[in-house]
């Protein structure tokens, strides 16, 4: 499993919009392979800064098989317009769980 971190930033107003808008768009990646899970979590202390956590199953599940697919055309339809940067994606391999 690897772990797809991302931090979004929305363009502060926007995140209302931003947050239905993800919701619906959820459904675009958890159809996809090799998915096992999604979590966003709002910023406290910077209201316009979301955590984007996604669980793959492999690397190239998220960097070939969902970043080169008809899904992603629509996910980045629905979600790419919002962040001001662009975000950084970073993988992960976990390590140690508690």
């Amino acid at each position: 499993m690897i772990v797809e971190h991302a931090l979004l930033p929305v363009r502060p107003g926007l995140e209302d919009e931003f947050e239905a808008a993800m919701a619906a768009a959820k459904t675009i990646i958890a159809s996809m392979p090799g998915f096992r899970r999604l979590q966003v979590s709002r910023g406290i202390e910077s209201p316009s800064t979301y955590l984007l956590i996604v669980e793959w199953d492999t690397l190239e599940h998220h960097t070939e098989g969902f970043r080169s697919s008809a899904q992603y055309e629509l996910w980045r339809a629905a979600l790419h317009h919002f962040y001001d940067p662009f975000p950084v994606v970073e993988h992960f391999s976990p390590v140690t769980e508690a």
